[in-house]
């Protein structure tokens, strides 16, 4: 099988550390080790390939030279003709595979017209995310995009029950929608994963990883910790990750004598994940009572695929995937006392913890790899394929 996977979001590098990246390369890799051959079209090549990539074909989508936010807008539009053009030079193909993004929709287009079979991965409602968190100029033409790339593609694959919901409010995707949540590798969790951070005085450890966006409760997770050390002084705080968080927390942390006990490592590569979750004792996905929960949380499969016991919000996809008591605890979203009595619960029962850490590997293990996430992307091959031409017209 000859597949297409397009990437034209400038946020997502393909070689970076952020969850997006390593979901894309995740799957690109699942594809590769399944015997497709791979053709990758993506904004942001910068970096090195991954081990075993040396058969995919890599091709650049142009870069954007302005700084102006409509400008760019503009010119990310434009790069639709670049897509289409490199698509029929190469092609052609069995899949054209893309990850959604906030300008593109020559791909799916190209896939309907040419008789491929054409799946669109979306992680996010990209149009209410780019105007709640970043800039947006032409609101409109974003969301006229978001109607034209749904309409023609012949599968939509959601990464949450959330998104699903999200994209069945447009007619022209219903019927065509597959919830494939994330996964993990299981080779990165090995039996005999060991921690890579030191702790020479043996403090118990809860742990985070992330980007320290807003929405993920960092300031809830210190809050939490502050309550459980002045309970425990035998405990640290250990933030994987680097974010405009930290300058934000890091006054609140040194007035409440806690600097000492808070470790961020900042930004680190990928591949330091594991060993930094397996220096956890109990590993935290604090989010807030946000209004419209859609994410698929990698760091929750990896912290369960560890072997860590989870501590997190009942929250959207998370209640669905942690089993309160069985493979994980659930809280409350912003209930502060709730995680702090959650995370005391655990360290005072390691029993419970260990239960708790063995369920939730075994479960996501032998349900939740990329493995079957691919093997579900590549049967959507055999859906039904929609020929006719995508219009203007029937995508407004």
């Amino acid at each position: 099988m000859r597949i297409a996977y397009v990437c034209a979001d400038r946020g997502v590098p393909i070689f970076g550390n952020k969850g997006c990246s390593i979901h894309v390369r995740e799957v690109i890799s699942g594809l590769v080790a399944r015997g497709a051959q791979i053709d990758l079209f993506a904004a942001r090549l910068d970096g090195e390939r991954p081990v075993g990539w040396q058969n995919v074909r890599i091709h650049a989508l142009p870069l954007l030279s302005s700084t102006d936010p409509g400008e760019r807008e503009q010119m990310a539009l434009a790069s639709n003709e670049h897509i289409t053009a490199a698509l029929r030079k190469t092609g052609p193909f069995d899949m054209i595979y893309e990850r959604y993004s906030l300008w593109s929709y020559a791909a799916m287009e190209y896939a309907r017209l040419s008789g491929t079979t054409g799946v669109l991965e979306v992680n996010a409602p990209l149009v209410q995310e780019q105007a709640e968190h970043r800039v947006l100029i032409d609101r409109t033409a974003a969301e006229g995009v978001a109607r034209r790339v749904f309409a023609a593609a012949d599968a939509l694959v959601a990464v949450s029950h959330e998104i699903a919901s999200y994209l069945n409010t447009f007619p022209a995707a219903r019927g065509r929608v597959q919830v494939i949540p994330n996964g993990v590798n299981p080779a990165r969790f090995p039996d005999d994963l060991q921690a890579s951070l030191a702790n020479p005085n043996g403090l118990f450890t809860i742990g985070f990883v992330g980007s320290m966006k807003p929405w993920h409760g960092l300031p809830a997770l210190v809050a939490a910790f502050d309550k459980v050390h002045r309970l425990a002084p035998d405990t640290r705080l250990l933030i994987v990750g680097n974010g405009r968080a930290k300058e934000e927390l890091q006054p609140g942390i040194d007035a409440s004598g806690l600097t000492s006990f808070i470790h961020f490592t900042g930004a680190v590569d990928s591949e330091q994940i594991p060993g930094l979750i397996a220096s956890m004792d109990v590993a935290g996905a604090p989010y807030p009572p946000l209004p419209n929960f859609y994410f698929s949380p990698l760091k929750v499969y990896e912290y369960m695929a560890a072997g860590r016991a989870v501590v997190a919000s009942r929250i959207g996809s998370l209640a669905h995937l942690i089993e309160d008591g069985v493979t994980g605890l659930l809280s409350p979203p912003g209930d502060i006392d709730a995680l702090a009595a959650s995370i005391l619960r655990l360290k005072n029962d390691p029993l419970l913890r260990h239960r708790l850490g063995a369920a939730a590997r075994k479960m996501v293990l032998e349900n939740c790899t990329w493995d079957q996430v691919v093997r579900r992307t590549i049967s959507l091959c055999s859906w039904p394929r929609r020929r006719a031409a995508v219009t203007m017209e029937a995508a407004s």
